[in-house]
């Protein structure tokens, strides 16, 4: 087994260390998430920190890991009689991202359970895991329905496995740490409400820092065993605090003083619920066990707030997890009268190379990135407005108008890609549509038809008293339709046609609408533009809208309209993301007035490009941005070659009088 990198070698990133620390104290903070780029030790700190946890005792022979001193009743591989205990060290368990839901919460053997009447269980990860670590890795990738089994196992502190009237039960109390990368895209919000603690990293910019890093590293790869020697006396000095800090918890007395400034600081952050204030309450008096204190001071109320409040402030997608550390300050102030006894105000000393009770900075708040406006191409005559000593078309970027709820854009026909909310797909959650025999193992069962299948055998297999022999090739799946995530792909025109300021503000507040409704339905974003001579690819294929639609804010406009240029780069991002992602259904919003300008015969080589995406049955739709009294009609042209529909701005309104939720309209439909 490879020696794990020690926990007190990691260099900087005080607040990972300091929030891993406070949830191996105390569990019932709820979790640690990381947010930040990757190469920043992050899955390193993680792995680290199960090698810091005192060992558990366990009910020898228990596949749930029950506590001798206090079994679990309900435990399946129960009930245990008294008696000793085997001590073992606390487990991390990883949860990978493609997992099934029965390698998470554990299977029923549904036959043994029809056949024989008993409750044949495997349990999951999630009993693998009680008492230890939990650690997903790129939990923003992990599909919806199993982050919520996840939350709901670590909120309750339990896991329930429930098929076809046969349920178990088992207790599920782990650490869990997720990772993640906000460039791949970010959790809902309310996933996001569901951890105790967030903290954003990112990799030093000092040298002298950097230098450590890669000379710690380095001697760790030469030799690891070796390494985490030298580091022995640090990691034994930590491990022994953590018990001490365990032990002097029940102790921590939290005052009504620090309760207010807990009360008065989530409401003056207007943080949804009372789960900010109770994560919270129990992380300072974790701060304070963990400084070897028994009372809560403001100092603790401080970090804690650093540390639970920068995600639950999060609305949309679009805006940066952060707190205003002034304003937090005057929040405490306004509200101290600490009733503690008076400390040292530079707060409790960190020991043994571990990060103090209160980090050297707060989780930083990420602005929208803007890149500046590139030199474009010279503007059409009459086509765009210049401004005031420009010399050239292009116009600066404009902001985008407020967002709306838009209709619906779904892809005909049923797919069978990842789980999400847009267009029909044969899911594993959602109707029953039918049913079939089992490919593999058996998951969800369909109870009549394996009754069906089984009734016309009973006497040739000999049935004598009221059960029913069921044999394997009598079981039968169900299957299920549901909602599949898609991959939008935006095809903007920032051509000097669009570049009016009023009229392209309202373009861009309805990509952005329909941006916020992609992440709403879990799917993936893409973006390109043209204008001038060219199409360029603004964003390749992602899970983050949020980088979306700080492309889209930066985005200049201005230059003639190269339609078949960026019709014919989208149709190359499709290719290529085709072999990435075969089962992920493409949808292709256009938005344009329709006018072809770029190139050579711009208007018959656009017709063309277009007809290729209708040719392969790749679902469209034109977002018309034609405005004036006289309307040319270019654009339902364009949709009608795409083989798609149309819909004008006022009608991509869900509340616009244009009728019902419009599905796109191909000129081929996929198989159901």
């Amino acid at each position: 087994m490879t020696t794990p990198f020690p926990f007190t070698a990691v260099v900087g990133q005080d607040d990972l260390r300091l929030a891993l620390l406070l949830n191996a104290v105390s569990p019932a903070v709820g979790g640690v998430l990381v947010r930040g780029e990757k190469g920043t030790a992050k899955s390193t700190a993680v792995r680290a920190l199960s090698a810091l946890l005192p060992e558990v005792s366990v009910v020898p022979g228990c596949r749930f890991s029950c506590d001798p001193a206090a079994p679990d009743p309900g435990c399946p591989d129960g009930p245990h009689e008294g008696g000793g205990g085997a001590a073992r060290p606390a487990r991390m368990v990883e949860l990978p991202v493609g997992a099934s839901e029965d390698r998470l919460v554990g299977a029923l053997d549904i036959e043994r359970a029809l056949a024989e009447g008993v409750k044949a269980f495997e349990p999951g990860l999630l009993a693998d895991a009680h008492r230890g670590i939990l650690y997903v890795d790129e939990v923003n990738l992990l599909h919806d329905h199993l982050v919520d089994l996840l939350l709901d196992a670590a909120a309750m502190g339990a896991s329930y496995v429930e098929r076809e009237g046969v349920s178990v039960r088992h207790a599920a109390r782990f650490l869990l740490v997720g990772t993640m990368n906000p460039e791949e895209g970010e959790l809902r919000p309310q996933l996001l409400d569901r951890f105790g603690l967030t903290v954003e990293v990112a990799a030093s910019r000092e040298p002298d820092q950097r230098v450590e890093v890669v000379r710690r590293r380095l001697a760790y790869d030469d030799d690891p065993a070796a390494f985490a020697a030298r580091w022995a006396d640090e990691e034994t000095a930590v491990r022994a605090r953590i018990v001490a800090a365990r032990e002097l918890l029940p102790s921590v007395r939290l005052g009504d003083g620090a309760l207010r400034q807990i009360a008065a600081t989530c409401a003056a952050f207007e943080v949804d619920g009372m789960r900010a204030d109770i994560v919270m309450a129990r992380t300072a008096t974790a701060l304070a066990a963990w400084a070897g204190r028994t009372d809560v001071l403001a100092e603790d109320v401080r970090q804690a707030a650093l540390l639970a409040l920068p995600h639950r402030r999060r609305r949309n997608p679009f805006d940066a997890p952060g707190l205003d550390e002034d304003r937090l300050d005057e929040t405490l102030e306004e509200f101290g009268g600490d009733d503690g006894p008076d400390t040292d105000p530079d707060g409790p000393e960190g020991g043994g190379g571990q990060p103090p009770a209160e980090g050297p900075e707060g989780p930083q708040g990420g602005g929208d990135a803007g890149a500046p406006a590139e030199a474009g191409e010279a503007g059409e005559a009459g086509e765009a407005e210049r401004s005031p000593g420009a010399g050239s078309g292009e116009r600066s970027p404009v902001g985008a108008a407020e967002p709306f709820r838009t209709k619906v854009l779904s892809v005909p026909g049923i797919g069978e890609g990842a789980a999400g909310r847009r267009s029909r797909a044969r899911t594993e959650h959602g109707r029953t549509t039918g049913a079939r025999r089992p490919g593999g193992a058996l998951t969800k069962l369909h109870l009549a038809a394996t009754v069906r299948a089984a009734a016309p055998h009973q006497r040739a297999r000999g049935r004598s008293g009221p059960g029913l022999v069921v044999r394997r090739d009598d079981l039968r799946q169900a299957t299920r339709e549901g909602r599949e995530s898609n991959l939008v792909l935006f095809v903007v025109d920032a051509s000097g046609s669009m570049a009016a300021r009023q009229r392209m503000g309202a373009v861009k507040g309805a990509v952005v609408s329909l941006l916020l409704d992609a992440y709403q339905r879990r799917d993936k974003v893409g973006l390109v533009t043209f204008r001038g001579s060219a199409a360029d690819v603004a964003l390749p294929p992602t899970s983050s809208v949020d980088a979306a639609a700080a492309r889209l804010e930066s985005l200049p406009t201005g230059g003639r309209t190269p339609l078949a240029a960026g019709l014919l780069k989208a149709h190359d991002v499709l290719r290529v993301e085709r072999l990435r992602d075969p089962a992920r259904r493409p949808l292709v919003v256009v938005v344009t007035d329709g006018r072809a300008t770029g190139g050579p015969e711009p208007v018959a080589l656009s017709s063309r490009a277009a007809r290729l995406f209708a040719a392969e049955g790749i679902a469209s739709v034109v977002v018309d941005c034609e405005s004036g009294p006289v309307r040319l009609g270019l654009a339902g042209r364009l949709a009608g070659e795409l083989g798609g529909g149309a819909v004008t701005l006022d009608e991509l309104r869900a509340d616009s009088i244009a009728g019902l939720v419009r599905d796109v309209q191909g000129t081929s439909r996929r198989a159901a």
